[in-house]
C-alpha cells in the first residue's frame, strides 16, 4: 500500500480548508461546537506558541486529560511544534504518572483543573518544570496561554514518532509504543478503507482520547473524512443514549460493556437510534449471543474489529456491508497486514506495526520477530477465508488438567444468560488439576451458583466446567473495556 509523504497533522488535516464552519467535533453536554477552520487555526498557533517556549523536535509532551473540544488542538499542535504526544489515563494515580512523565523524558504536561493535584507532584519528580491547565487553576499555567496570537508560524520538521501511547499494564509493566507518523497514517488508511467514512457521518466520541482505539478510530480517521464528533468527557449511559437521539449519531465505535447494556439495558427503549448505520465492538473479545442481541435491539449489524497500541489501533475489521461466518469473529485482515498462526498464537506484519517499546529493547525482540513478524499474545482462529477468531491471551488462558479452557467463552456464554448483566472468568490453582475455572458474576435477577452451573454445564465440554463461583457488584475493567484480572486474582 502506498503511505504519503507527510506528518500525521499534514495527512489528517489535508482537506479542511474545504470543510470550513463545518463542526468538526461538539460537546455532547453543552452543545459547545469547534469548526474544522478553527480547529487547524488554533493548532497552529499551539504549535507556535510551544516553539516559541522552546519546544525542539522530538520533544515529548504529556496530554493528562479527559475527552474535550480542546484535546485535539493540543494533541495536533504538539506534532505540529515538532513534538510528539504521549496521552496518559485521566484516572492514573500520582505513581502510574510519574512513571510515564519519567520513562518518556516528557517535557510538559497539559491537565484538567480536576487532576492538578497529581500533576503537579508526578512532573515534580519527573524534572517537568512547565505544567498547563485547561481552564485556570492555582499552580499551573492556563492553555489560554497557547492560543495567544503573536509567536512566529513554526515550521519545525516532524519528529521521526508521532505519538507515544503506552500499552495497557493488565499484563505487565505499561510500556511506550513508538509510531511513527507513516504507521499511524497506514492504519487510518486501512481503517478507511474498510470502514466507508465520509463527511456526513456523525460519530459518537466517549472512547478516551489517550487510548489508541478512540486517538485513531475516531479522533484521526474521523477528522480525516470530515465527520462530526460528538464528544463525551464523562461517559455515562443515558447521556450516551441522548447524545446519539438528539445529534442523530450515525457510526457508534464502542466496547462490549456498552454492547452488553445496548442489549439489555431499559434505557435503550426510551431513545431513538434510528441515525445509526454502523456499529464497530473492538478492545475485548465480544460473544456471538451478546453480539446478536444487541444488532437486533438495534436495528444495525455490531461488527467486530480488532487491533492493539502496537498496531496503531488496527489489525482485522468486519468490512461494511460484509456478514461475517460467525458474530464473534474480528474480521477480515485490513489491506497491507497479514497473519499467520505459528503454536495457535497470532502473528502480523505489516506497515501499521510499531518501532518497538521505547527503552525496552529486551521487550521489544520479544514482541518483533527479525523476519518483520509482530506477536499478538492472541490465540486465534483463522478460516480459509482469512476471517480471525480470537479465543484468549496466551497468559489468560486456563489449563485444566493440560485441556485449555478460554475464559472468553465463557463469559460470552454467563453473559448470554438472561439474570446476569456481567461476568469475568479466571484460572485458581488447584493441586490436582492444575487451575481450575471461577466466575465472578454481576447478577441482574435472582439467580442461584447451582442454577448457572447446571446452565453452563450444559453448554460446555466436561473439562470447561466453571468449578467456583463468586457474586459481585462490578467487574473491574480498564476505560478500553478490558477486564482487569489481575484484580479478580488479587482478592481472590
Amino acid at each position: 500500500m502506498e503511505i504519503p509523504n507527510l506528518s500525521l497533522p499534514e495527512y489528517v488535516m489535508e482537506h479542511w480548508a474545504g470543510y470550513g464552519d463545518k463542526p468538526a467535533l461538539i460537546d455532547a453536554a453543552t452543545g459547545r461546537a469547534l469548526t474544522y477552520a478553527a480547529l487547524g487555526a488554533q493548532a497552529r498557533v499551539v504549535a507556535a506558541n510551544l516553539a516559541a517556549r522552546g519546544m525542539r523536535t522530538g520533544d515529548t509532551f504529556c496530554l493528562y486529560a479527559p475527552n474535550s473540544l480542546e484535546y485535539p488542538i493540543a494533541y495536533y499542535g504538539i506534532q505540529l511544534a515538532g513534538g510528539v504526544p504521549t496521552t496518559a489515563n485521566p484516572l492514573y494515580s500520582y505513581e502510574e504518572l510519574t512513571k510515564q512523565l519519567v520513562d518518556s523524558r516528557a517535557t510538559g504536561i497539559l491537565t484538567v483543573p480536576e487532576f492538578l493535584d497529581k500533576a503537579l507532584g508526578a512532573a515534580a519528580e519527573a524534572g517537568i518544570a512547565e505544567v498547563f491547565v485547561f481552564g485556570e487553576a492555582p499552580g499551573a499555567l492556563p492553555f489560554s496561554l497557547l492560543l495567544a496570537d503573536g509567536a512566529p508560524p513554526v515550521a519545525n520538521p516532524a519528529a521521526p514518532l508521532a505519538a507515544l501511547p503506552y500499552s495497557s499494564g493488565t499484563t505487565g509493566t505499561a510500556k511506550g509504543v513508538m509510531l511513527t507518523h507513516a504507521n499511524m497514517i497506514a492504519a487510518i488508511i486501512q481503517t478507511i478503507a474498510y470502514e466507508d467514512t465520509n463527511a456526513r457521518d456523525v460519530t459518537i466520541a466517549f472512547l478516551p482520547f489517550f487510548h489508541i482505539y478512540g486517538q485513531q478510530v475516531i479522533l484521526n480517521c474521523g477528522l480525516r473524512q470530515g465527520s462530526t464528533l460528538i464528544v463525551m468527557s464523562r461517559f455515562d449511559f443515558e447521556g450516551f443514549c441522548r447524545a446519539v437521539q438528539h445529534y442523530r449519531v450515525t457510526r457508534l465505535y464502542i466496547v462490549p460493556p456498552i454492547v452488553l447494556a445496548l442489549a439489555k439495558s431499559p434505557t435503550v427503549a426510551n431513545y431513538d437510534f434510528s441515525s445509526v448505520r454502523n456499529i464497530v465492538a473492538g478492545a475485548a473479545p465480544l460473544g456471538a449471543e451478546l453480539t446478536r442481541t444487541a444488532s437486533e435491539r438495534i436495528g444495525t449489524l455490531v461488527r467486530q474489529g480488532y487491533g492493539m497500541t502496537e498496531t496503531a489501533s488496527i489489525i482485522s475489521i468486519t468490512p461494511t456491508g460484509h456478514e461475517p461466518p460467525q458474530l464473534d469473529t474480528v474480521g477480515l485482515p485490513v489491506h497491507g497486514c497479514e497473519t499467520k498462526l505459528v503454536d495457535g498464537e497470532l502473528l502480523v506484519r505489516g506497515p501499521q506495526i510499531m518501532q518497538g517499546y521505547l527503552n525496552r529493547p529486551v521487550e521489544t525482540a520479544e514482541m518483533l520477530l527479525p523476519d518483520g513478524w509482530m506477536r499478538t499474545g492472541d490465540i486465534a482462529e483463522l478460516d480459509d477465508n482469512g476471517w480471525i477468531r480470537i479465543v484468549d491471551r496466551c497468559k489468560e488462558l486456563i489449563k485444566y488438567k493440560g485441556c485449555q479452557v478460554p475464559p472468553a467463552e465463557l463469559e460470552a456464554l454467563l453473559v448470554s444468560h438472561p439474570a446476569v448483566a456481567d461476568a469475568a472468568v479466571i484460572g485458581i490453582a488447584d493441586e490436582e488439576a492444575g487451575e481450575i475455572p471461577k466466575a465472578f458474576v454481576v447478577r441482574r435477577d435472582a439467580i442461584t451458583a447451582e442454577e448457572l452451573a447446571r446452565f453452563v454445564n450444559e453448554r460446555v465440554a466436561p473439562f470447561k466446567k466453571v468449578r467456583q463461583w463468586e457474586f459481585v457488584d462490578v467487574i473491574p475493567k480498564s476505560p478500553s473495556g478490558k477486564i482487569l484480572r489481575r484484580l479478580l486474582r488479587s482478592n481472590s
